[in-house]
């Protein structure tokens, strides 16, 4: 049952099909139900299914190719994940160890480093003092 609320016309929408050659619509008595009648000369239908029929194959594969590359980047992103933990774990682990280590045989290794950059900044300078004289 077609309403004037569908199509705006009084055939309750039909009119959108009359764009095509051959369709044509008209009232049947005083009620709300229309009318097809499909003119034989202008069918071509079979063509436009066809076609159809090939671009719906079409999206299909694309449908499927879409749907491998995604469970392959899934799978993917998953792996990455539990790489990503089990190097976050790897690090904590050596930083636990790390400071076991300083703690144990305490800070004297930060000294060295900090005393042997400024003997290099001391010669740096000195040199770069005895050059322009």
């Amino acid at each position: 049952m077609a309403s004037n609320s569908y199509g705006g016309s009084s055939y309750g929408g039909a009119a959108a099909y009359r764009s095509r050659e051959g369709l044509s619509t008209r009232a049947v008595g005083g009620s709300d139900e229309i009318q097809l009648r499909i003119d034989p000369m202008h069918a071509d239908f079979d063509d436009e299914i066809i076609g159809l029929r090939t671009q719906v194959k079409k999206l299909r594969h694309v449908a499927e190719e879409i749907g491998t590359e995604a469970r392959f980047q899934k799978d993917f992103l998953n792996q990455l994940q539990m790489t990503v933990l089990k190097a976050q774990a790897g690090v904590k682990n050596n930083v636990r160890r790390l400071n076991k280590s300083i703690i144990q045989h305490g800070s004297n290794h930060i000294v060295q480093v900090v005393v042997f950059a400024l003997i290099c900044f001391f010669v740096v300078y000195f040199w770069a003092k005895m050059s322009r004289k």
